[in-house]
């Protein structure tokens, strides 16, 4: 099996020990606690379930600004994106080193981790800006990333962190929520060598089906693993809940026996294009996925990037050496008039756009929300139907 990125075997931050968890969480009790940001009880979530390993918890500035310029600590470690403790105070921790930190997304904000601080450091409005333009390669609020990342406070803690829960995650998909560790032990029991991993935050239509499909013939996989963002989104996009209902009923109707897994990972979307890819291509390889498909747009958002920054970012920015799971490079997929099946739009020369069955979200959102199953061209009858109860309940 693939190894993971900084170590031979996967370092989880998740106390697993009943008896060490039990007495952190009483000794949670007494220590100075901070209610934190969304995206870093997800980061807490990741570093728990030993997607982003070898990290042992939150990066220092000096470490995050690094990474955002050279996607490289201080000291050469390859990571794509800054992982960040931001708070807007610090007054409750005084000077206490260990401090509890607070779950926003759960009801009574229980603890969800608790942090040895080795340092508290402000970061100005340069830096911030320096970190957004590298890692968005945009400064718009009205970017939904951009947006969240400046939306957390300005002073940075940083320090290693033991985590004591999967926030919601666990409990409100506990048939699809799956930590690195777990992933990989499935992997193993399954068999598989070669793996081809899969990133979805939407339904999967007929082309992503067959994309699925050409990349496990194509390279010569024993497996597929479907990995659906759980976290949170923008506005407009399908529940996680929807999503997997559609997703297992394609799987279970149209993909062989022991041939594919659906599972999920707790992040919060950045939405960031290119620098998103390689952290979604990072993690995959720590999940033990030996390949990792990227289409147009990977991770993107309305016009921030080019069709195919998402790829071409491994060639001229990612460092050398940095990864080992191998990508799949996909182009737009769609129902091809001429060759009745679908194809990779590239690899069909001859035809023009009229050519092909395309369907822009609007519309199709447009006719399941009227009761109207797109063309079986474009998707399954079985998701359709799932997508248009979905719309009828918002009416």
């Amino acid at each position: 099996m693939i190894n993971p990125i900084g170590s031979e075997t996967l370092n989880p931050l998740f106390v697993s020990d009943d008896n060490q968890r039990n007495a952190l969480i009483e000794e949670a009790k007494s220590l100075p606690s901070v209610l934190v940001s969304s995206a870093t009880a997800a980061n807490a979530v990741m570093l728990a379930g030993g997607y982003f390993n070898p990290l042992t918890g939150y990066m220092n500035l000096a470490d995050a600004l690094s990474i955002a310029e050279t996607m490289k600590t201080t000291s050469g470690g390859f990571f794509p994106v800054p992982i960040l403790n931001l708070v807007d105070s610090v007054e409750a921790i005084g000077e206490a080193k260990r401090i509890a930190l607070l779950d926003p997304n759960v009801e009574g904000n229980p603890v969800i981790a608790i942090q040895d601080i080795d340092a508290i450091e402000t970061v100005n409005d340069a830096q911030m800006a320096l970190m957004t333009e590298k890692v968005y390669a945009t400064s718009d609020p009205e970017h939904p990333g951009v947006e969240a990342f400046n939306a957390q406070g300005r002073i940075a803690i940083s320090g290693p962190i033991q985590v004591l829960n999967y926030s919601y995650f666990e409990t409100e998909f506990a048939n699809t929520f799956r930590t690195a560790v777990q992933i990989r032990e499935d992997i193993k029991q399954r068999g598989w060598q070669r793996v081809v991993a899969f990133q979805t935050r939407n339904p999967m239509h007929l082309a992503h089906e067959e994309l699925c499909h050409m990349a496990m013939n194509r390279l010569n996989c024993d497996g597929l693993v479907i990995h659906m963002l759980l976290g949170k989104l923008k506005p407009g996009d399908i529940p996680a809940d929807v999503r997997d209902d559609a997703i297992r009923t394609m799987v279970k109707l149209y993909f062989a026996e022991n041939s594919a897994m659906v599972t999920g990972y707790g992040f919060d979307m950045l939405y960031a294009g290119p620098r998103e890819a390689v952290l979604h291509a990072y993690f995959r390889q720590n999940m033990g996925a030996t390949h990792f498909i990227i289409g147009r747009d990977h991770a993107g958002v309305g016009d921030y990037y080019g069709a195919f920054d998402a790829q071409t970012i491994f060639d001229d920015q990612v460092p050398e050496g940095a990864l080992d799971i191998e990508i799949f490079r996909a182009d737009h997929t769609a129902w091809s008039k001429k060759l009745d099946r679908v194809v990779m739009m590239n690899e069909a020369p001859d035809h023009t756009r009229e050519d092909f069955v395309l369907l822009s979200g609007t519309k199709v959102r447009e006719m399941l929300g009227q009761g109207i199953a797109p063309p079986k061209e474009f998707s399954r009858p079985e998701v359709a139907e799932i997508l248009i109860n979905y719309y009828h309940s918002l009416a």
